[in-house]
């Protein structure tokens, strides 16, 4: 089609050449499932994910009832791939030296409720978790951040530290069929059909955070148009377009000569 035609389509026809175009020009990360885990760690860590030993990560293998995540006792600035873990949903450590992060018993409850989910991330991101000291849902008032509009639960009271299978369960229910969820008093979890989605979604998450905070101070938030923001959502939340973000947000910090570590085998 000549490029002046365009000026004649409707905007849904427009968006679904755009859809149309990213599936064709925009490619698959090719980075191997234990590089993304690894990047997105240090990713995270330099976009205020960086909470000490709080927080958990891990991604399906592909072999049922099996997960790559992070070892206790490390920090999000500190994984790579050669030191992540693999283990069981009962968290017995298959490969890898040393062990898991037993908060991660509630991502098993969530990956068994959730057959589409790959990618479970949870932290304690400052302005997520400022959110929850004052028991506020995540408000979504913006297009960057509709992403994760209608897609954020929300729980108001904490449930204390995730470490049993009711914390599992309550976890996982209250999740339900959505991406994302606020946790007060606590933190965020975001789970994703990919790393990359993982990945994406998190960064989102806190920046809404942020900016919600800062809005709130300066006056009352308005509501945006629940339609545009629908198509927002399905607009930014594209395979390929979270493909290519991810690999953005990896080469930035592979830039910082503290990530050089991340991708190299010990």
């Amino acid at each position: 089609m000549a490029s002046q035609d365009t000026f004649e389509l409707k905007k849904d026809e427009l968006i679904q050449q755009s859809y149309a175009q990213m599936d064709t020009h925009l490619a698959d990360s090719s980075y191997t499932l234990r590089q993304k885990l690894a990047l997105t760690c240090r990713i995270l860590f330099d976009n205020g994910h960086d909470s000490g030993l709080a927080g958990q990560i891990t991604s399906r293998t592909g072999v049922p009832g099996e997960f790559l995540t992070q070892r206790l006792g490390l920090g999000f600035d500190e994984i790579s791939e050669d030191n992540l873990l693999r283990v069981d949903e009962d968290l017995n450590v298959l490969e890898g030296d040393g062990m898991p992060n037993p908060a991660n018993r509630f991502h098993s409850w969530v990956y068994r409720a959730r057959p589409d989910v790959n990618c479970i991330i949870h932290t304690h991101a400052a302005h997520a978790s400022a959110l929850g000291m004052l028991e506020e849902p995540l408000v979504i008032s913006h297009m960057d951040n509709c992403v994760l509009y209608d897609d954020v639960a929300f729980v108001g009271k904490w449930p204390g530290i995730p470490v049993g299978n009711e914390e599992g369960e309550f976890i996982s229910a209250a999740l339900g069929s959505k991406r994302a969820l606020l946790l007060s008093h606590h933190g965020m979890l975001v789970a994703g059909g990919s790393v990359e989605e993982a990945c994406v979604l998190s960064i989102a998450f806190e920046r809404a955070a942020r900016m919600q905070l800062l809005a709130s101070a300066a006056g009352k938030i308005q509501p945006i148009d629940p339609e545009l923001a629908r198509e927002a959502h399905d607009w930014i939340l594209r395979p390929r377009r979270n493909a290519v973000a991810f690999d953005y947000y990896a080469r930035r910090s592979l830039k910082d000569p503290r990530n050089a570590d991340c991708l190299r085998k010990s």
